[in-house]
């Protein structure tokens, strides 16, 4: 079996690719070369710019492949120029999308059925303000070149070893650096989370056999609390953390604290939805989750390696600083004396 990789090997990719070649899968991977180069033996790289259009596309001409897995479209247009290219090159469009998708983040429960967010308007392209709409018709383009043999797959927040956003990474590094922990909102709110490998794993498994159609990705099947996912963790890494101190989200809100990524993982409960997500389908089709102990403690060896690399560019000020943790604990127990 052949199968051609759209996109960077830093974190999902790289952990698709090793997947596929456990498997003996013959891989090609297309990108622009910027991210880590020459990473695998043994896996054929293409060039291109998938930006630029056909022109930017012309490596995959003449080529075949029995599937394709596109771990980074993100724009509607660039989606459909990959999928104009392949169309007849390739049997099966496997589409990395997200959980973002969705229009309503206050529901108690989201599952594949449930409305997607929309565009503005037909030529919006910015990512930070219409992201899951983006991959919403990202998912269509998709869906309309490839039909039954689309697999679409929404992950929900994807952390592990050589995550680059470093969302999930802060709270091993922060429970294993020991001291008063600050942690956000309710003990009680939910968390949902997948693993990288996981899901790299699954996706495979289900390209290779699964059927095609629409799967949320994430875990666990009944959300975990915040308690109980430090706990997890800090289980994990072998610690005893006795001192979290749970900050609420009005105190968090009011000092200025960005949700999401102020405290990775943290919603206020008009956005919790995205922390209920139903993978029942998923888990029908073979996705299976590994204990969030492990993955902590294999994020925390690879965060102590010489192989880690800090989050960059917009992702450099996710989680706290230790100063700002002290400071907002200081007002947190002021506020609390009063």
């Amino acid at each position: 079996m052949k199968v051609l990789v759209l996109g960077g090997t830093r974190f999902l990719g790289r952990h698709l690719v090793e997947a596929l070649l456990a498997r003996d899968i013959e891989v090609t991977v297309f990108n622009r070369g910027r991210s880590a180069p020459g990473l695998f033996g043994g896996v054929e790289h293409l060039r291109g710019d998938r930006d630029a259009g056909a022109d930017g596309l012309a490596a995959l001409a003449g080529r075949r492949w029995d599937a394709v897995i596109d771990t980074c479209g993100y724009l509607p247009r660039v989606v459909r120029a990959s999928c104009a290219a392949l169309h007849g090159a390739v049997d099966r469009y496997v589409f990395i999308s997200s959980v973002s998708v969705y229009a309503d983040f206050a529901a108690d429960e989201i599952d594949e059925h449930a409305a997607v967010a929309t565009l503005p308007g037909p030529t919006s392209e910015d990512i930070a303000a219409h992201y899951g709409a983006l991959k919403a018709a990202c998912e269509r383009e998709v869906q309309a070149a490839f039909g039954a043999q689309a697999l679409i797959v929404r992950p929900g927040l994807i952390v592990g070893p050589f995550d680059p956003t470093g969302r999930f990474t802060y709270w091993p590094r922060r429970l294993a650096a020991g001291g008063e922990v600050l942690a956000p909102g309710d003990p009680a709110d939910p968390v949902q989370l997948i693993d990288v490998r996981d899901l790299a794993e699954w996706t495979v498994r289900a390209l290779t056999r699964g059927p095609g159609g629409v799967f949320n990705a994430t875990g666990p099947a009944t959300p975990l609390s915040f308690a109980a996912c430090l706990a997890q963790c800090a289980q994990g890494i072998g610690v005893d953390v006795r001192d979290i101190t749970w900050c609420s989200t009005e105190f968090l809100l009011s000092q200025g604290v960005p949700v999401w990524t102020g405290l990775p993982m943290w919603l206020p409960p008009s956005e919790q939805g995205i922390h209920r997500v139903a993978i029942r389908r998923a888990l029908d089709a073979g996705l299976i989750l590994r204990p969030l102990s492990v993955t902590a403690a294999d994020t925390l060896a690879w965060a102590r390696s010489p192989q880690f690399t800090a989050p960059t560019g917009s992702y450099a000020a996710v989680g706290l600083t230790r100063e700002r943790e002290a400071e907002l604990l200081v007002r947190w127990h002021a506020a609390a004396r009063v």
